[in-house]
């Protein structure tokens, strides 16, 4: 005879389960309590320990201040045990003293003070803290600019494997700073930080295979590497990549391709993508013609002051194409354009005013300035 529930069957069932439930959370709440109790023990011995001079349990105070972890989070209190354990020497506080006060967390931004502690960690061999040295001879913070004390700190941490080290060393090279320009030095550098992952050198080395500069140029490998670096979303990466799809330059040649990897650096703000964005809608090149997109999205480049854009969003306005027609706009962009060189812009200025009364022109020259002062000088 087949089973049959009784009409309480289903609650017995939902009670026995809802017991089981509630036992389940007191007992994970009384773990946690205990494991918050026994956190607890933990800080105060790693406290005492700290007072009378332990520089691991400094440090790791240091740490736990900074982080927020087991103390509420205070960037003095880091500050405090950082330097008691630096005072003894201890490389990690060093360094991490020296980025507080790089950062200005917890203390005042002093730069000085920062090449202090990071040299202190740096001659103990620290490549993080060489890396940084490095960084601020090569800015000017805290010392004197100095390209090739620089370039030893790089050095350093570069042999050491540290990425950045590598990439900065790639950059030094490549420009000529504190050493003879060598672009096969650069390449080699960018190849070992791109390896490790290091999006900045990823891109360097997609150019240098673009350009042929250090390796034969390779439009593939160029593509790679800006790939590489894109998909960690470095906006100059996927704006180079977005040129090589729309060039057809180490891969097939696909518009919509190009327009996915252009929108994705013009929403980061890159104005060379959203210029190229701008005439891709403008064209209809990999999505369906549409002007006021391409209107937005020249207008944003507009206003990062690129020519290109300021002359294409003045043609827009002249032909009433995406925005309402209106000359005196065009040639308020055109003249900003025009005084930043752009050749066609120039001409466009002085056909425009064939057609305008001394008042439109008087009305678009203030504008002109208006948008210059804004967007012309940058």
């Amino acid at each position: 005879m087949p089973f049959k529930c009784s009409e309480n069957s289903g609650s017995l069932f939902l009670s026995v389960f809802m017991k089981r439930l509630l036992l389940s959370f007191v007992v994970m709440l009384l773990v946690s309590l205990v494991q918050a109790e026994e956190s607890k023990e933990i800080t105060e011995l790693r406290k005492k320990a700290a007072e009378q001079g332990d520089v691991d349990a400094q440090f790791i105070l240091g740490l736990m201040y900074y982080g927020g972890e087991g103390v509420p989070k205070d960037d003095t209190e880091a500050v405090k045990w950082y330097r008691k354990a630096a005072e003894q020497g201890f490389a990690l506080a060093q360094y991490n003293l020296g980025l507080m006060y790089a950062k200005g967390e917890g203390v005042i931004k002093d730069f000085p003070e920062a090449v202090k502690w990071y040299r202190l960690a740096a001659e103990q061999g620290h490549a993080t803290a060489q890396n940084n040295l490095g960084l601020m001879y090569a800015k000017g913070e805290g010392v004197i600019k100095d390209f090739p004390e620089a370039l030893k700190w790089y050095r350093l941490a570069a042999e050491q494997g540290n990425a950045e080290a590598q990439y900065n060393l790639g950059v030094m090279y490549r420009n000529g700073e504190g050493v003879i320009k060598d672009f096969p030095e650069a390449a080699k550098w960018f190849r070992k930080s791109a390896e490790q992952g290091f999006a900045s050198a990823q891109y360097n080395l997609g150019v240098m295979y673009a350009n042929g500069e250090g390796v034969i140029k390779d439009f593939p490998e160029a593509v790679k590497w800006y790939r590489l670096a894109a998909e960690q979303g470095f906006d100059f990466a996927q704006y180079n990549l977005g040129g090589m799809y729309a060039k057809g330059e180490g891969v097939i040649k696909d518009s919509q391709e190009a327009v996915k990897w252009y929108r994705k650096a013009a929403e980061q703000g890159d104005a060379l993508a959203q210029y190229n964005l701008g005439v891709m809608y403008d064209m209809g090149e990999g999505v369906i013609k549409d002007f006021p997109e391409a209107v937005r999205w020249y207008r944003l480049a507009a206003e990062q002051g690129h020519a290109r854009a300021q002359h294409n969003l003045g043609v827009m306005y002249y032909d009433g194409e995406g925005v309402i027609k209106d000359i005196v706009e065009a040639h308020a962009w055109w003249n900003i354009a025009s005084a930043r060189g752009h050749e066609s812009a120039k001409e466009n200025l002085t056909i425009s005013e064939g057609q305008m009364t001394k008042d439109q022109i008087a009305e678009a020259t203030k504008l002109a300035r208006e948008y210059f002062e804004k967007y012309g000088k940058q």
